[in-house]
């Protein structure tokens, strides 16, 4: 049977992490409405939740974005790892894994009473506003990116 993964091809490594691995931590109420016929939460929802977790950290104190310029996602790795269930709420957890030129790197789990739904990474890039060209981070942004820079790959 083809696995459909060429030899030699690297598997990215399963990262299992807890809620408090996260230096972000926000949440999210789950409506009856987000629920599908098969009585979970559909998972069309996990993306809404991943922006809840991301907006707040981005934009809810002030912008971290430089003038002039606003935050794109350019790529965005969602595994779904178990369900979510209604009533209750899902903990969003959001750390930064890498900050490079004009982009860095999210890390968020998804988690309903303590149990991991969902693991993503999202690659954010800061784009100019006039030129809709990438735009390179300041010092200042670069700074208040790194204080939420960890490394949450672990064991498991």
């Amino acid at each position: 049977m083809d696995s459909g993964i060429n030899e030699g091809e690297i598997m990215m490594e399963q990262v299992k992490p807890d809620y408090q691995d996260f230096p972000l931590k926000s949440y999210d109420k789950i409506r009856y409405r987000d629920t599908d016929r098969q009585g979970h939460v559909n998972n069309a929802l996990f993306s809404t939740f991943l922006e809840t977790g991301r907006t707040e950290f981005l934009y809810a104190k002030e912008p971290l974005h430089d003038g002039n310029a606003s935050f794109v996602i350019a790529n965005l790795k969602l595994d779904l790892v178990s369900e979510i269930q209604w009533p209750g709420t899902v903990e969003i957890g959001t750390a930064i894994t890498r900050i490079g030129n004009s982009s860095f790197s999210l890390f968020q789990g998804l988690f309903q009473n303590g149990n991991l739904a969902g693991t993503a990474e999202t690659v954010i890039v800061q784009m100019d506003e006039n030129t809709r060209k990438s735009q390179p981070l300041s010092a200042e942004t670069s700074e208040k990116l790194a204080h939420y820079l960890v490394d949450l790959k672990k064991e498991n």
